[in-house]
């Protein structure tokens, strides 16, 4: 059966065009979803904010922030769509498909590679000023790197 077809087979709801707020308000619904039903996302979102807080407590530099502000957007991202496309598969597959648990398993495995890129990523640059900052009272010379201009 060619699209048109099926298109025509298929009851068909009148598009409403949705205003700007509502779009906004189904899309804060979905991360509300997310943060009050999924552990991890709520681990994740932790762990962003100390990160965060860590960043700003060792004045990383601008290039710094935007390195990792998308790593940490990036694991919360795969994240959601993590558990969106666990909810389809379970609408389209209630009862246990070894397809459905492939799509699900292969979803939280690159949840799994973000979180350790984003672990990698985080030790690069937070390392160093964190190391310098808890040796440079210590009469160790702090580490020089020309990736972190802001080390005295």
């Amino acid at each position: 059966m060619d699209e048109r077809k099926l298109a025509d087979a298929v009851p068909q709801r009148p598009r409403q065009r949705i205003s700007l707020t509502r779009s906004f308000y189904f899309a804060f619904a979905g991360l509300s979803y997310l943060f009050r039903t999924q552990r991890n996302a709520r681990i994740e979102l932790v762990i962003a904010l100390i990160v965060c807080a860590l960043a700003w407590w060792l004045k990383v530099s601008r290039i710094e922030w935007a390195i990792l502000v998308p790593m940490i957007a990036l694991v919360l991202i795969l994240e959601g769509l993590n558990t969106a496309l666990e909810a389809v598969v379970d609408l389209a597959s209630p009862e246990i498909h070894p397809l459905a648990k492939t799509a699900k398993d292969v979803a939280a495995g690159m949840v799994l590679v973000a979180a350790m890129a984003s672990i990698i990523v985080g030790l690069l640059v937070l390392g160093p000023p964190l190391v310098a900052r808890f040796t440079s009272g210590m009469g160790v010379p702090p580490m020089r790197n020309a990736a972190t201009p802001h080390l005295p």
